[in-house]
């Protein structure tokens, strides 16, 4: 008999994963055509704009991104001519790239730019054709911007006394950690990749020291293989122990990292999203091994 599939997840739930993965708002949205400076041609993503980010996925039902762009240092937004009068182009000038967008329709492409302009220029545009309602929705995804962006300045500045003796990084106090953080020891990591495959093949969890971090992934090239990545905490950063240490400055770039490094093969593992029941694996997990166990004589 072949394996039975994983049950689809509802759109309340692919929703409350994508915010909990991003930890960002979702402002808008829908199918886009993306050409990147790496891309030869156009490749279709469902696409969510949150906060200033535009996070890709392969299909609407997906709830791992496999790439983002951050257009919060948008030089400009170029209209191009399209021989297709059904769909609408237009290029993000961004310091580092160039990426062109394609949309189904005019309509969508008014919408795209109208939302894209509103929260990289925080003002609502006055050169788009919307209607009444959309232009009401405009005006509220400015304020709700404007006001994550004041909740972010506010994030606690540190003296010359506490930078001598830094004790935690705001990232992990005030933002949630990554999906796939879960209080598990190395082997409990391992055990859960080799169980539940289709639910991701990357966990991150509190390093030997309790101070740092551990990546443990699973990959399936010839064979399965499990290997593990120590993440140390430097400062306010982050370093991956690689024969080229990589630091980056939170631990959502380290699974970004990650993702991007193998295009996409490493997901990150998503048990539940009730942490109960990761909690009840790993008690079931050590009520097995304690029965297994001789009694003390």
């Amino acid at each position: 008999m072949m394996a039975k599939k994983p049950p689809k997840p509802a759109p309340r739930r692919i929703f409350q994963e994508r915010l909990k993965i991003t930890a960002l708002p979702l402002y808008f949205e829908g199918f886009l055509l993306v050409k990147r400076s790496e891309y030869q041609e156009y490749k279709q993503y469902w696409t969510e704009l949150r906060g200033t980010t535009l996070f890709f996925y392969n299909d609407k039902k997906s709830t791992i991104y496999v790439d983002k762009l951050d257009i919060i240092d948008l030089t400009c937004l170029n209209e191009q001519n399209s021989t297709d009068k059904n769909c609408a182009k237009f290029t993000l000038v961004l310091p580092k790239e160039e990426v062109q967008l394609k949309t189904e329709n005019t309509e969508s492409g008014e919408e795209w730019r109208g939302f894209i302009l509103t929260i990289t220029e925080l003002s609502v545009p006055q050169h788009v054709s919307l209607l009444p309602g959309q232009v009401i929705r405009l005006h509220e995804v400015l304020e709700k911007e404007k006001k994550r962006r004041i909740e972010t300045e506010r994030l606690p500045s540190t003296s010359p006394e506490e930078e001598r003796e830094p004790i935690e990084d705001y990232v992990d106090v005030l933002n949630p950690m990554p999906a796939c953080f879960y209080a598990v020891s190395r082997k409990e990591a391992t055990e859960m990749l080799e169980k539940n495959p289709s639910l991701g093949n990357m966990i991150l969890r509190p390093g030997s020291d309790s101070r740092n971090f551990s990546i443990t992934i699973r990959q399936e090239i010839d064979m399965p293989r499990i290997k593990h990545y120590k993440v140390m905490r430097v400062g306010k950063s982050y370093t991956i122990e690689l024969e080229k240490p990589v630091t980056l400055p939170n631990l959502f770039s380290v699974i970004d990292y990650f993702m991007k490094e193998t295009r996409g093969n490493l997901r990150p593992f998503i048990y539940s999203t009730d942490e109960n029941l990761v909690n009840l694996y790993i008690k079931e997990s050590k009520a097995k091994k304690n029965k297994t166990k001789p009694n003390p004589v």
